[in-house]
């Protein structure tokens, strides 16, 4: 099965500082994540002067600003993500972006090997056909949206492709569900089922859980990609450092895919070699009852069944009825075809 790819959210975790993102990127590599991403956006692109925040932007940061003015102080800029990513090539980590306006994509273009499209934009078409003219491998987050809605979005990205490269280029959708924090009964990890039966694409998942339970689930069934939020401090000022895990957490998560994926195997039902000396242990051989004068033809009553397993098997006791013992065998001895004349 495909190795699971964990890209580390950092968002606007950096709270507008290029040296927390630094340290952020820091963080993903300690905790040895493929991928740390941010999120790039002209606060005036991407919406009105006085857009609403939502509930939990406003539950995290207690400001009375509005959308814009909280992104305004959020936002990095191009020189700042053109030095994250020379940092991230320095520290062999992949560096990803989220553009949320066609100024920032024409800018990410030659930073990024793939987009990472939000949520928000899944009914933006004219924005998925121009990340898609692009020819770049694209990721699309599909919280809130229905199955009708990623279909349209789906159609529009792979017949753009199509119609500019004569192919269709990689794409991979991510199941998700865009509450921070989201609650348990609203995640629906069999969703990636649904989306990838549906489309034929491979199909990972973006958590936005506490915790790191969920993330690793995902990964266990066959999320190609889990990008999971985190920050340097969840009492931080700021958005989404509330919903986000810390360092330790995320190298929590990291090890615990890992391990799991080790853990799936290939499937092929067989005992694993540390499984030999217990196997021997454990099972049973066939055993002599009570003693066994040499020359006897052995009946029923003559066997049991006893640990260890180095002997005869019990599977095979039955080719043992009416075989002549060939010496005398005494009670509670562990039988081998040699203790038994030739047929």
């Amino acid at each position: 099965m495909t190795r699971c790819q964990i890209i580390a959210e950092a968002g606007v975790n950096h709270n507008g500082s290029v040296d927390l993102a630094r340290r952020l990127i820091d963080a993903a590599v300690a905790a040895g994540a493929d991928a740390v991403k941010f999120q790039t956006f002209l606060p005036d692109e991407l919406v009105t002067s006085d857009a609403p925040r939502a509930e939990y932007q406003i539950a995290n940061t207690g400001s009375a600003q509005s959308q814009c003015q909280m992104l305004r102080q959020l936002a990095l800029s191009f020189d700042d993500f053109i030095r994250l990513k020379e940092y991230c090539d320095q520290a062999g980590i992949e560096f990803l972006s989220t553009p949320f306006d066609s100024e920032s994509a024409d800018f990410l273009e030659p930073l990024v090997g793939r987009y990472k499209i939000p949520s928000g934009e899944v009914t933006n078409l004219p924005f998925l056909e121009y990340l898609a003219a692009k020819a770049k491998p694209l990721i699309l987050s599909t919280g809130m949206s229905t199955l009708a809605e990623v279909a349209i979005a789906v159609d529009t990205i792979q017949s753009c492709q199509r119609f500019w490269t004569g192919s269709e280029i990689p794409l991979t959708l991510l199941h998700c569900c865009t509450d921070y924090p989201c609650q348990y009964g609203d995640v629906n990890l069999q969703a990636m089922t649904t989306l990838q039966v549906a489309f034929g694409v491979p199909v990972g998942y973006s958590d936005h859980t506490l915790g790191i339970e969920i993330p690793i689930a995902a990964a266990v069934m066959g999320a190609v990609i889990v990008e999971k939020h985190f920050t340097l401090d969840p009492d931080m000022p700021g958005p989404d450092h509330r919903a986000s895990l810390n360092p330790m957490q995320l190298k929590e998560m990291v090890t615990a895919i890992r391990n799991c994926e080790r853990a799936r195997g290939d499937g092929i039902k067989r005992p694993a070699p540390s499984e030999g000396p217990i196997r021997q242990l454990v099972r049973k051989s066939v055993v002599s009852a009570r003693d066994i004068p040499a020359g006897a033809a052995i009946e029923p009553s003559m066997l049991t069944f006893k640990r260890p397993g180095n002997g005869i098997s019990p599977a095979r006791w039955k080719e043992l009825i009416g075989r002549r013992s060939r010496r005398a065998i005494e009670r509670d001895h562990v039988l081998r075809w040699e203790d038994f004349q030739d047929e």
